[in-house]
């Protein structure tokens, strides 16, 4: 307690000055120890080396917030959804920490404009600020603890910007992508079950597959059709984008059965009289 307020008596004089004021506008409180959150800001390309000649940036505070922000949403998410299997927490987990929706949510609160980074850094990174949301969250664990860190993921970031029920419905849409794809492309694309069981919990597993033109493009495993079709999907759906030799394969089949096709509707045609 004593130490505390020291710590409050010792900041008093900085609290009306920058970079305090902006890291208290983040955070909801102002910070004991400023240099965690400004290294935890550091990106890579801006790391600073030291007189003992160690570099600092903020993936070592990554590494930390990553791991501190897994064991907060999975303490809200157990205690938000009381009866729902540990299958329905592990998806509802992964929705909230997924790298699209950290990158969003340190946007919204305005960590992208403290981020130091290189200018000559040109290559698009698109993880940085999620990067930086989690490295945040780690020099909020270091600097005030496990309690303060969970108020800010809950508060500041839950509450304030994600609507955790909407969360909950929310289903990734990598499947709706793949059927735009195959519709724009004219190719039919189908998601197989092709196996199911119970674990040894006893919880249902379903294993999906995206078959496209005769071809397994993905495979998923999940606690409802749902989710092993959307792992499915994400699997094809990236192998489609970033696979040259896949995708070119893919529509070459396409283009051996539509010549097959155009000439069985040759051969089949009437003869004129």
């Amino acid at each position: 307690m004593l130490k505390k307020i020291y710590r409050g008596i010792r900041l008093l004089p900085k609290r009306g000055k920058e970079p305090y004021v902006s890291f208290c506008k983040i955070l909801g409180f102002y910070p004991y120890n400023i240099t965690l959150y400004e290294q935890a800001l550091l990106h890579k390309s801006s790391s600073i080396k030291l007189k003992d000649g160690r570099w600092i940036n903020n993936e070592r505070l990554e590494f930390l917030g990553d791991a501190i922000l897994d064991a907060i949403v999975a303490d809200i998410v157990f205690k938000e959804f009381e009866y729902k299997k540990e299958g329905f927490l592990t998806n509802m987990r992964s929705k909230i920490v997924q790298r699209e929706t950290l990158n969003r949510l340190a946007l919204e609160i305005g960590i992208d404009k403290l981020i130091k980074t290189s200018t000559r850094n040109t290559t698009p990174n698109t993880h940085m600020y999620g990067n930086a949301l989690e490295a945040f969250i780690g020099a909020i664990y270091l600097d005030q603890g496990y309690r303060a860190a969970k108020r800010f993921v809950f508060e500041r970031l839950i509450q304030e910007h994600l609507n955790i029920e909407s969360v909950a419905e929310l289903e990734a849409n990598y499947k709706s992508r793949l059927i735009e794809w195959s519709q724009k492309q004219k190719i039919s694309v189908s998601f197989d079950l092709i196996d199911s069981f119970v674990d040894e919990n006893n919880t249902p597993i379903f294993k999906t597959a995206v078959i496209i033109m005769g071809e397994q493009a993905g495979l998923g495993t999940g606690y409802s059709k749902k989710e092993s079709q959307q792992k499915a999907a994400k699997e094809a759906y990236n192998k489609l984008q970033r696979n040259t030799t896949f995708r070119n394969h893919i529509f070459e089949l396409y283009e051996q059965q539509q010549q097959l096709q155009n000439e069985k509707y040759v051969n089949t045609t009437p003869e004129e009289e």
